[in-house]
C-alpha cells in the first residue's frame, strides 16, 4: 500500500467510526441519572425550552445531545438556620417537585413526566424528552416514612439515602474528607427506610453514603440499587467514588453504577488544583453565601463568575471514558450507566461541556472496541432495566401483603 494512500484511509476509518456512532447514539435511548439543573425552574422568567449560553442542560441541548431520559434531582443542602424548622425540608422539597412537574407543563409538545420504565419508553418514542424525579439526601422525609410514601406519589422514584452529611439514620461519606461516623451505618429506622422503598417501587441510591450505609443497605434491599453519580475509586482515591468491591456488590444485586462525569472525582490531578482553588476562594466564597443565603440563584450565580475568574485545567475526556471502561470490566456490561451531575459541577472533562457533546461518548466507546450491545446497555438500557426490577419487586411484595 502507499505511504500516500494510509492517511486516507484512516481519515475514512475514523468518519465511518463516527457515523456509526452517531446512528447508534440516535437509534438508542440515552438516560442519565442525574442532573441538578431543577432549581433552576424555580427561578422567575427562566425558560428550559430556550438554548443557554450557561449551565450544562436545557431542551434544545438535550436534543441535539440526544439526551431521551433524564433524572432530574430534588435537592437541598442542610436545612438550619433562622426560619427554619419541621415541616422546612418537606415543604421546599414538594416546591421543587413542583417547579420540576411545571416545567413540563408548559413543554407539553417537547417533555413529559414518566412514572415508570414504560412511561419512559412511551414518551420516548413519540419524540419527546422523559423526565423521572429523584430525591438526593434522605434528610428531606424528615424521619418519617408518610413523608416518603408522599414522595413517591408526587414521582419521586429514586431515593439518595444521605447526601454529604449525616442524617439522623444514615451515615454520609462526605464530600471532601471522609466524615466520623455517626451511626456506624443504617439505624433500625434507616433500613425501615429502604424495605419500605422496596415495597413502594423506589431505586435505593447509594452516592452519596458511607461504606458501612452501604454495608447495610445492601443486606437490607430486596431490589436492584444503584449508585446514582459516582465513579471508579481504583482509578481516583475520593470518598465520593466506589471501590471495586462494592461496584461487584452492586453488579451481584442486579444493580447498576452510574459514572459521575465531575472532574474533581474521576481526575486525581485535577482534584489536587481544585483543592488549592478551594481553599484559596472559600473566604469569598463564604461572604457571598452569607450575603445571598446558601441555596439562592443569586450565590449559585456570583459563585459560577468567581470561579471563572480562576479557570482549573482541563480533564481528557479519555479520563472519562477509562472510569466507564473499568466499571464495565469490573461489574460487567450489564451493570453500568451514565449519572453525569448536569449542573451540579463545575467541570466537566474536555469534549463533554455540556449535554449536547453526549454523542463524543458513544464514539469514544466503540473506538475503545466496545461493540454496539454494550454501549446500548450503558446508555439507558441498564437502567431501565432496573426500574422495572424494583417496579416488579414492588408488585410482589405488594401481592405477598395482600395474601396476608
Amino acid at each position: 500500500m502507499s505511504a500516500l494512500l494510509l492517511p486516507t484511509l484512516l481519515l475514512l476509518q475514523q468518519d465511518e467510526i463516527r457515523a456509526r456512532a452517531l446512528a447508534l447514539h440516535r437509534g438508542a435511548i440515552v438516560l442519565d441519572t442525574h442532573s441538578d439543573v431543577t432549581p433552576d425552574f424555580e427561578e422567575e422568567g427562566y425558560d428550559f425550552s430556550e438554548r443557554h449560553a450557561d449551565g450544562h442542560m436545557d431542551l434544545p441541548r438535550m436534543a441535539e445531545g440526544g439526551l431521551d431520559v433524564e433524572f432530574l434531582s430534588i435537592y437541598m443542602g442542610k436545612v438550619e438556620g433562622p426560619g427554619t424548622g419541621p415541616g422546612t425540608a418537606v415543604h421546599r422539597a414538594i416546591r421543587r417537585i413542583d417547579a420540576a412537574w411545571e416545567m413540563t407543563r408548559r413543554h407539553p409538545d417537547r417533555a413529559e413526566m414518566a412514572l415508570t420504565a414504560a412511561d419512559a419508553r412511551r414518551i420516548v418514542g413519540v419524540g419527546k424528552i422523559a423526565f423521572f424525579m429523584g430525591m438526593e439526601g434522605g434528610h428531606m422525609i424528615e424521619d418519617d416514612l408518610a413523608a416518603l410514601r408522599t414522595f413517591h406519589r408526587l414521582g419521586v422514584r429514586y431515593l439518595t439515602l444521605t447526601h454529604s452529611f449525616h442524617t439522623n439514620w444514615a451515615d454520609s461519606a462526605g464530600i471532601g474528607s471522609p466524615l466520623e461516623p455517626r451511626h456506624r451505618g443504617l439505624t433500625d429506622f434507616g433500613r425501615a427506610v429502604v424495605r419500605e422503598m422496596n415495597r413502594l417501587g423506589m431505586v435505593v441510591d447509594l452516592s452519596h453514603v458511607s461504606e458501612e450505609t452501604f454495608r447495610d443497605a445492601m443486606e437490607t434491599t430486596e431490589a436492584p440499587p444503584m449508585a446514582s453519580h459516582s465513579s471508579c475509586r481504583a482509578l481516583s482515591d475520593h470518598p465520593r467514588n466506589l471501590t471495586d468491591e462494592q461496584i461487584r456488590a452492586i453488579a451481584k444485586k442486579g444493580g447498576t453504577v452510574q459514572i459521575n462525569f465531575y472532574s474533581g472525582f474521576i481526575d486525581p490531578e485535577f482534584r489536587k488544583a481544585s483543592e488549592k482553588r478551594r481553599t484559596t476562594l472559600e473566604p469569598q466564597v463564604a461572604k457571598l453565601r452569607e450575603k445571598h443565603g446558601a441555596d439562592t440563584p443569586e450565590f449559585r450565580a456570583a459563585r459560577r463568575e468567581l470561579m471563572a475568574r480562576h479557570p482549573l485545567p482541563k480533564t481528557p475526556l479519555k479520563v472519562l471514558v477509562d472510569h466507564v471502561d473499568h466499571a464495565i470490566r469490573v461489574a460487567g456490561a450489564d451493570h453500568v450507566g451514565l449519572g453525569a451531575d448536569w449542573d451540579g459541577i463545575e467541570a466537566l472533562p474536555e469534549g463533554m461541556e455540556d449535554c449536547s457533546k453526549l454523542p463524543a461518548l458513544t464514539e469514544a466507546l466503540l473506538r475503545r472496541g466496545h461493540d454496539e450491545a454494550v454501549v446500548r446497555k450503558v446508555l439507558g438500557e441498564n437502567t431501565l432495566r432496573v426500574l422495572e426490577a424494583c417496579e416488579e419487586v414492588a408488585r410482589r411484595l405488594g401481592e405477598s401483603r395482600e395474601r396476608k
